[in-house]
């Protein structure tokens, strides 16, 4: 049976709220009767200059319903502050939506410490502090009879894929899948749904991709060109009571919508009891049985370099 899609009366949080994906999913959100706490310091795609009339101006187009929070979330407690604004600004807290990210881009070789923190920070540090202080509250209005919380973590095919120079970046996001799976886990009791889109859409993002090659270069062309609201109707879907989905990795591009797999075995070989686990024996097996189901080493920009259907 298909379930109604109500969202008013709801309270969201939305990380980097103010501008791109996360601006198409405030609108949208409060479109349907929600009320936002747009998340948004307004730094710029590498985190730095941070500019708070971004999300205080978008909350006053809004109007009712919106409210701006713009603290630096990786700073100590402002998760927490976030997550009490949301509260003390509208009653609860039932959406989180973790959609904030940077990049500080540059290859292995050629990386620093201080950039791959500050990505790890921002990209998968901060959703974790922000559903640690928001959860709690969720299993209690739960408890309480409140209609169960909805959390919706941002992704990238670059943390499934792999891309040039996105070590920080990649990283970050496989983790946030991680963590999209055990906080599934951790809440089905409180029947709170947890589950990632990967998103193709125009951003800041995709604007500032380098192309490597004419393949990137031709999926940046045609990247720039998918509106933000195909992500955001997700978004708001799977941020409503509509369903009981959760623990899944969905895809958005343009009018295509895609159900990614997840790391499971996909090829198995067993040694002969006796051999010797030595470098023969293990290179027979590899190249023997288990080669033909490898993955290539084919980027998220390569694989998906095809006409857009928008």
């Amino acid at each position: 049976m298909t379930k109604e899609l109500t969202l008013s009366g709801r309270v969201a949080i939305v990380t980097g709220g103010a501008r791109g994906i996360g601006l198409a999913i405030v609108e949208e959100l409060h479109r349907c009767g929600t009320a936002v706490l747009i998340a948004d310091s307004g730094v710029n795609i590498a985190g730095g200059e941070p500019d708070p009339a971004v999300a205080q101006a978008l909350a006053a187009q809004l109007g009712a319903r919106a409210a701006a929070f713009c603290e630096d979330l990786s700073a100590p407690g402002a998760a927490e502050r976030a997550v009490k604004s949301a509260v003390t600004n509208f009653g609860a807290i039932d959406i989180v939506v973790n959609n904030a990210a940077i990049l500080r881009d540059s290859f292995i070789f050629k990386s620093n410490r201080e950039n791959w923190d500050q990505v790890i920070a921002t990209n998968l540090s901060v959703p974790f502090a922000v559903l640690a202080a928001a959860t709690p509250q969720m299993r209690d209005q739960q408890k309480n009879g409140r209609a169960p919380g909805r959390i919706v973590n941002i992704v990238s095919s670059a943390g499934l894929f792999g891309n040039f120079g996105q070590a920080a970046y990649a990283s970050a996001k496989a983790g946030l899948m991680g963590l999209t799976r055990v906080v599934a886990m951790d809440m089905s009791r409180s029947k709170v749904t947890c589950n990632a889109i990967a998103p193709f859409a125009a951003t800041r993002v995709t604007e500032s991709i380098q192309p490597a090659n004419d393949a990137q270069a031709a999926y940046k062309q045609r990247a720039l060109r998918i509106p933000a609201h195909y992500v955001a109707r997700l978004a708001t879907f799977l941020s409503s009571n509509a369903h009981d989905l959760t623990g899944q990795l969905f895809g958005v591009r343009g009018r295509e919508l895609l159900l990614f797999s997840q790391p499971r075995p996909v090829a198995r070989t067993l040694m002969s009891a006796g051999t010797a686990w030595d470098e023969a024996a293990l290179a027979q097996a590899i190249n023997g049985d288990l080669a033909a189901a490898m993955t290539d080493l084919a980027t998220d920009l390569e694989f998906f370099n095809t006409e857009p259907i928008v």
